[in-house]
């Protein structure tokens, strides 16, 4: 077994599916920077390091997908909240019914 190959596979299905479980997570209320990254590692085991979480959140909120505020702490320093806007809402309602046909497409290959 080629274990690089596996590596490479994982890290691009890791790529190309953080956005979506990222939206996910946001669908239920609205979470700062590190509550984010602990909330995808425990749902999904993937471990995201802050270098690549706060990149990816400015990238959805350049698109609209969430939007994020400062709130100030009674101790320590003031932590951004992300929330999904409307149209993260959408989004990830045309996202999740793309996936659900993608996974349903691979049972079927699966027989």
């Amino acid at each position: 077994m080629d274990e690089s190959f596996i590596h490479r596979w994982q890290s691009q299905l890791k790529k190309g599916t953080l956005s979506f479980i990222v939206l996910n997570i946001l669908q239920d209320k609205e979470y700062y920077g590190y509550e984010l990254i602990e909330s995808v590692r425990e749902h999904t085991e993937i471990e995201v390091a802050e270098g690549t979480l706060y990149p990816l959140m400015n990238r959805l909120k350049k698109d609209d997908l969430v939007t994020s505020k400062w709130v100030e702490q009674e101790s320590g320093i003031p932590r951004k909240y992300y929330t999904l806007t409307e149209t993260g809402v959408n989004t990830l309602k045309q996202m999740q019914m793309y996936w659900d046909g993608l996974e349903a497409s691979i049972k079927r290959i699966k027989l």
